[in-house]
């Protein structure tokens, strides 16, 4: 029982975030939407904070996931980056709380909302530095720098995906997949 009212909850609190942000999303709205007393919230969250940093690890493995269900260890190295990149930055675009809290932190700059972000995009870097790890144990690509080739390759792709699309007309994703193994990960190859 005390589950499903906690599971209720962590829904209600997501929805509202989706719908309203984080700012102005109240624990009263988010009560209303999951049927509960206020009160039964405190009893598993102490605050906005706490409840809001839930369900945004429940997101982080749920883009995780979505990576895992790409990659093919078959396909060479780089395939799988960009493969599980683009399976991310696809659920970053359609994922209604992503685009929420990303358009909050633009037009807002709610700290909250920028510190959740960035833990979003450390936790994918953290996922890259991963395949890039296992990729040198297999001898698929030489030693290198993890954290900076891990960076380089999460920011090269957001430039790639978003950014050049700002003044330019968008990349298929073959081309964004040549760029990349041109630019970067060329270098990678034994």
């Amino acid at each position: 029982m005390a589950a499903d009212r906690r599971k209720m909850i962590i829904e209600a609190a997501a929805k509202s975030f989706s719908l309203f942000g984080y700012k102005a999303t109240t624990m009263d709205q988010v009560a209303k939407l999951a049927g509960v007393g206020k009160g039964t919230i405190y009893t598993f969250f102490k605050n906005k904070e706490e409840l809001f940093a839930e369900i945004v690890t429940s997101l982080v493995q749920e883009m995780k996931a979505e990576a895992e269900a790409v990659i093919q260890p078959d396909l060479p190295f780089t395939e799988n980056v960009h493969r599980a990149l683009y399976r991310l930055l696809g659920f970053r675009s359609q994922h209604q709380l992503m685009i929420k809290l990303i358009q909050e932190e633009r037009e807002m700059g709610t700290l909250t909302v920028s510190e959740m972000l960035q833990h979003i995009e450390n936790e994918i870097i953290a996922y890259v530095k991963q395949k890039i790890e296992g990729a040198i144990a297999k001898g698929a690509i030489p030693k290198v720098d993890l954290e900076i080739t891990s960076f380089l390759l999460f920011k090269m792709y957001i430039a790639l995906v978003s950014d050049w699309e700002k003044n330019h007309e968008a990349l298929s994703s073959e081309r964004i997949a040549e760029i990349m193994k041109v630019f970067l990960l060329k270098g990678l190859s034994l």
